[in-house]
């Protein structure tokens, strides 16, 4: 209908954040923009990853595709990348994207000198700046740093030199550069429990019920007997609870429905940037996405209304 506004406000509740993971809550909105946010946050966030590399010396058993494709992988610290430029896009080296302004540089130096298996890993390479270096992640048996991503071992008298270039990118072009581990949704469901129906079950139907569950969304209160909802957050949409109170001859028992409009995310940082600001880095990215629609729709318009005129003022 013309004039009817379909604008909405979404609202988002923090429930969990860490450097590495966040859950919250995204209400008052619909699926296709949950949808949006959670693409964005895996293939159109930037980050910085190396792109680039030669190889001077290397007498390991890897080939240099190899190491060079293992380097590419290793996340790096990218807290600068959405100020940094894309390669083919700065005038200041020309697209060669070997500038400060739009990459890193990378050495790394290695040799075996000794009958001990030397590790070549993340921490071995020394970035031309310090604010992107690679992740540091800590030994998850004792919580204590260690010397980070293996790439490569030597023995004695084997070894490595490389020069590398790291560069921004979105996931979109390779997987390297995605930030997200995991990104999922899921719509927040709502239980209804038909208590009158449930009195007429025994303590064992209504056990027997409970167990139908493969997630445990439901329990007994062992003071009333009574049947409760343990964890909605839990189902799963498997339908098992509602095939078994059919064939228990008992349908309506349960009534489960989805939020149509309230969806619970879980986001895992690969550690490039935190999770908390990957999600504003997305929600930014998916803001200039609808600008640019926007932009387009009133060009669009434009030449509708102007025809040529218009086309002429855009230099077209």
């Amino acid at each position: 209908m013309e004039g009817t506004s379909y604008q909405r406000f979404p609202k988002i509740k923090i429930r969990v954040v860490k450097d590495d993971y966040m859950e919250f809550e995204l209400r008052e909105t619909d699926a296709s923009i949950a949808n949006a946010l959670r693409r964005v946050m895996i293939a159109e966030v930037p980050t910085i990853a190396i792109d680039l590399v030669e190889i001077e010396v290397n007498s390991s058993v890897l080939n240099d595709e190899f190491i060079a494709h293992r380097l590419g992988l290793i996340p790096l610290i990218s807290e600068r990348a959405m100020a940094m430029r894309f390669s083919r896009d700065c005038d200041a080296c020309d697209g060669d994207g070997q500038c400060e302004f739009c990459s890193v540089e990378f050495h790394l130096r290695a040799k075996c000198i000794n009958d001990q298996t030397l590790e070549v890993a993340s921490k071995d390479l020394i970035s031309s700046d310090h604010t992107v270096i690679p992740v540091d992640y800590p030994d998850s048996a004792t919580g204590e740093e260690n010397k980070g991503i293996i790439n490569v071992k030597l023995r004695r008298g084997q070894e490595l030199m490389l020069r590398a270039i790291a560069r921004k990118g979105i996931g979109k072009d390779h997987a390297k550069w995605s930030p997200a581990a995991t990104v999922t949704f899921m719509y927040e469901p709502e239980i209804y429990i038909n208590e009158e129906l449930m009195e007429t079950l025994t303590l064992d139907q209504k056990k027997e019920f409970v167990d139908s569950c493969p997630t445990k969304v439901f329990a007994i209160d062992p003071l009333t007997d009574q049947v409760v909802v343990n964890d909605a957050e839990a189902y799963t949409y498997d339908e098992e609870v509602l095939k078994k109170a059919e064939a228990m001859g008992k349908p309506g028992l349960v009534e489960i429905h989805a939020k149509e409009d309230s969806f619970i995310f879980k986001v895992e940082s690969t550690g490039a940037i935190k999770a908390s600001q990957l999600v504003l880095n997305a929600i930014q990215v998916l803001k200039q996405k609808l600008d640019a629609v926007r932009l387009s729709a009133d060009t669009v318009e434009a030449d509708e209304q102007f025809g040529e005129l218009g086309a002429h003022m855009r230099g077209g």
